[in-house]
C-alpha cells in the first residue's frame, strides 16, 4: 500500500510547522484522513476507571488544543483522545515562531505556551459531539492568572459533562513558574482543592471523573519519590509520564537544537521510559500509568508497556509518519501478542521495569 503521507511529507515540511498543523486539522475536518479499518483486536482492549478502551493508544494533548477534531481522531483508530491544554480565558501563547522540526532527530521543540481559545469555545464543541469515544480534557492555568489553583478548579467544573477524565497539566515548560506546582507542598494544596471539588460534585449527584496528573521528565531522581507519594496520598487516578523535556542531550540537528521550549519525539524516549519504570516501581504497580514520549512504532510502544505503562499516548511521531502510524502500531502490538502467545498486554506490563530504572540517562 502506498503511503501517501510519505510522498507528501517533503512538501508539508516546506510549510511552517504551525501552519502545517492547522492544515492537518482542516484535513481531518474535511474527511481526507484515512479511517481505521479491519477488525479490532479485543486483546488490546481494557477497562480502567470504568472506561472501556478499545486499545491502549491515545492521542496526546497539544494536537487538538481546541477540541475541534476529537471525533475524527477516534475514527483514525485511537483508543482515546486527550484535548487541550485548555485555560479558562483564551490566550495567544508565546510569540512566533514557536514550533521547530528537528528532522535528523525525529523530534519537535515547541514553546507554544498554552495557546488556545479558552473553555467556552472548546466546551461548545464537545457538547455538540455525536459519537462515542473516550475523551480526556487536559486543563491548565492562564499565564497571567492571579490564582492558578482556581483556574484548574474552573476547568474541572466546566467540563464535567463532557470529559471522561481530566489531566492536570503542571509540567509544561512554556508557562513561567508552572512546574513549581510539582513541588510537594504546592502539589498538596492543588490536589486537596481538586479532590474537595470532586467530592462536592459527587455529593450533589454528579459522576466521579478520574483525575490524572502529568509530570515533567526533568524531575530529579531524588525528588521523584516525594512527588509520587503525594499523588498516592490524594488518590490520583493515574500518572502521565511524561511531558516534554528541557534536555538537549545528544541532539544532532544544528539549526534548532538550541531553541527554547520543550523537546518531544525520539530523543525523549529513554528519559521518559526510565522515569515511567521508576514510577511503576515506586507505586508497586498499584497506580495506572500512561506512557508518553518517543513512541514511534510497535517496538517502542511494547517497550513502554514492559516498563510499566497501562496506556500510551503519542503526537510527535505522527508529524513524521502521518496518520497511518495508529493502525501500524496496533497491528504490530497484535502480532507481538501472537508471537508470545499472550492474551493481553497486562501479561508484559512492568516486566522490564527494573532494567529501565537502573539505566543511566544524561
Amino acid at each position: 500500500m502506498i503511503n501517501l503521507y510519505k510522498l507528501a511529507r517533503p512538501a508539508i515540511f516546506n510549510i511552517d510547522p504551525e501552519k502545517a498543523h492547522h492544515l492537518s486539522i482542516k484535513a481531518l475536518k474535511s474527511g481526507l484522513m484515512p479511517k481505521a479499518n479491519g477488525d479490532e483486536d479485543k486483546r488490546l482492549a481494557q477497562t480502567l476507571w470504568g472506561l472501556e478502551l478499545k486499545n491502549p493508544l491515545g492521542m496526546a494533548p497539544g494536537y487538538d488544543k481546541n477540541a475541534e477534531v476529537a471525533n475524527e481522531l477516534i475514527r483514525l483508530g485511537f483508543g482515546f483522545v486527550e484535548v487541550g491544554t485548555l485555560t479558562p480565558a483564551p490566550q495567544e501563547g508565546n510569540p512566533r515562531p514557536r514550533i521547530f522540526r528537528l528532522v535528523k532527530d525525529q523530534a519537535i521543540i515547541n514553546r507554544l505556551g498554552f495557546n488556545n481559545e479558552g473553555h467556552e469555545a472548546a466546551l461548545l464543541r464537545l457538547q455538540a459531539r455525536d459519537m462515542q469515544g473516550i475523551i480526556g480534557v487536559n486543563i491548565g492555568a492562564n499565564k497571567d492568572s492571579k490564582d492558578r489553583i482556581e483556574d484548574y478548579i474552573k476547568g474541572f467544573k466546566n467540563f464535567q459533562g463532557v470529559a471522561d477524565y481530566f489531566t492536570i497539566n503542571i509540567s509544561s515548560p512554556n508557562t513561567p513558574g508552572l512546574r513549581d506546582l510539582q513541588n510537594p507542598e504546592a502539589l498538596d494544596e492543588l490536589l486537596k482543592s481538586l479532590m474537595q471539588e470532586r467530592a462536592s460534585i459527587i455529593n450533589h449527584g454528579g459522576k466521579r471523573r478520574p483525575i490524572f496528573v502529568k509530570l515533567a521528565p526533568d524531575i530529579k531522581d531524588s525528588e521523584l519519590e516525594p512527588v509520587i507519594y503525594k499523588l498516592l496520598d490524594h488518590n490520583v487516578d493515574a500518572i502521565i509520564i511524561s511531558n516534554t523535556t528541557l534536555s538537549r542531550t545528544g541532539l544532532q540537528d544544528p539549526r534548532y537544537k538550541n531553541e527554547a521550549g520543550g523537546l518531544s519525539g525520539r530523543p525523549l524516549f529513554k528519559r521518559s521510559t526510565r522515569m515511567l519504570a521508576r514510577t511503576h516501581l515506586i507505586t508497586e504497580g498499584a497506580m495506572p500509568i500512561i506512557g508518553v514520549g518517543g513512541i514511534e512504532n510497535d517496538e517502542t510502544a511494547w517497550m513502554k508497556i514492559e516498563a510499566g505503562a497501562n496506556l500510551l499516548q503519542l503526537y510527535s511521531a505522527m508529524v513524521y509518519q502521518g496518520p497511518t502510524i495508529v493502525s501500524n502500531i496496533l497491528k504490530g502490538l497484535s502480532q507481538r501478542l501472537d508471537k508470545e502467545n499472550l492474551h493481553s498486554l497486562n501479561s508484559i506490563r512492568g516486566r522490564t521495569a527494573d532494567k529501565w530504572a537502573e539505566m543511566q540517562v544524561d
